[in-house]
């Protein structure tokens, strides 16, 4: 299949796939390219986010670029963010029910390279960003832009808040605030990315929940930047609306870019450098072990005072465990209260537990029962810590 076409304007002509690879890249780093804009055919995420740090690397450093793309369902977290403290790991391998009798397609964990919180993707919500040289780069100019395009379309109550978010108020005397398009950036020296999603009419905003909130938050002290959770609602339009909205505004910010907006999509793996941007993306390397460090523990410390949750019923009544973890890996371990099948001294048993776990990356644990049993000195009494441990941790 073609993917290189210009589908706005008088041109309406197909590149051929061997060559739109090469004029692809030609074209966004061609100094007579000072206007570009791009939507994708493409609804894989990482694909598209590829694509995106492609032409932020490789569009002339005084050009002006627009992409376009929507993503099937994922949850994207940030450059800096803790995918076990934003996300529900469980829930997002259980995926979305299905309306048929096919399994259900556990939901991709995407981590961008970008900073900013975390946000659910869908076909229901449209992700626009604007590259552009750093030099002119403003934080608000082009949420605007995408405000325009709403209002242009009939959506009422929309703005830009102080977090740079757009936002819409809703009703008249007693108006509530919604936010419908969260933003992120990426700032270099020449080059500035500012992106945003826009809730268009996605399905499943009442699921959004059970995928952003972690059981294992109440245990996680984390380094990083953890997301600020907000009300949200859809717009409710279409994105093919949406996006001539947005191109339109585009170009009457700027000037009409000849032959319009181009379509890129799979055949862009075909350029080396999207290609080791997707492999990277999806290596658990990169989703899990660029996260900053932190600490689990099962109790309160002086380092994190708060408060604990009951730990279940059915776990060890004297179960205490606390973690550090960089980069994934356990740098330091305390177990104790664990129960063995033998008649043995549980401290130095325990102590054993705990100086095993250290060096182990916690993202390459399949299952915290088996891990227990390879590394416990004499046998556990039962897998109940491995099973908790699975709901809060297990990546798989």
């Amino acid at each position: 299949m073609a993917v290189f076409l210009t589908c706005y304007g008088s041109l309406s002509h197909v590149i051929k796939p061997h060559t739109g690879r090469r004029l692809f890249t030609s074209y966004t780093s061609s100094p007579k390219s000072t206007l570009q804009i791009f939507h994708s055919t493409s609804r894989d995420p990482y694909l598209n986010l590829s694509i995106e740090h492609h032409l932020l690397t490789k569009s002339h450093p005084d050009s002006t670029v627009l992409f376009l793309y929507v993503n099937k369902p994922c949850v994207v977290i940030g450059r800096n963010q803790n995918p076990w403290l934003e996300t529900n790991l469980s829930n997002l391998r259980a995926g979305l029910p299905s309306s048929t009798d096919e399994v259900a397609e556990p939901i991709h964990l995407v981590r961008r390279r970008s900073g900013g919180g975390t946000v659910f993707h869908d076909e229901g919500n449209a992700n626009w960003s604007v590259i552009c040289p750093s030099a002119v780069f403003d934080r608000d100019q082009h949420a605007e832009m995408v405000v325009r395009a709403l209002k242009r379309l009939g959506v009422g109550g929309v703005r830009v808040n102080s977090r740079h978010d757009i936002v819409q108020d809703v009703g008249e005397k007693t108006a509530e605030t919604f936010k419908v398009s969260g933003s992120a950036y990426k700032l270099t020296r020449l080059r500035s990315l500012h992106h945003g999603t826009c809730l268009l009419s996605s399905p499943n905003l009442a699921r959004l929940s059970g995928f952003l909130r972690s059981p294992a938050e109440p245990f996680i002290k984390a380094r990083g930047v953890e997301s600020v959770r907000s009300k949200v609602r859809n717009v409710g339009v279409q994105y093919p609306l949406f996006l001539d909205a947005v191109v339109d505004e585009f170009q009457t910010m700027y000037k009409p870019v000849e032959g319009g907006s181009r379509a890129v999509g799979s055949d862009a793996l075909g350029i080396p450098e999207v290609k080791k941007g997707v492999d990277e993306l999806r290596s658990s390397e990169w989703v899990y072990g660029q996260t900053p460090q932190f600490t689990f523990s099962t109790a309160a410390s002086e380092e994190d005072p708060r408060p604990r949750p009951p730990l279940p019923a059915w776990l060890p009544e004297d179960f205490r465990m606390s973690m550090t973890v960089r980069h994934g890996q356990i740098q330091n371990a305390q177990v104790s209260g664990l129960e063995y099948n033998e008649s043995v001294d549980g401290l130095s048993q325990d102590q054993a537990v705990s100086k095993a776990l250290l060096g182990r990356t916690i993202h390459h644990v399949d299952d915290w029962r088996d891990v227990l049993d390879e590394i416990s000195p004499v046998p556990l009494k039962d897998g109940a810590v491995g099973k908790w441990l699975n709901s809060l941790l297990s990546v798989s």
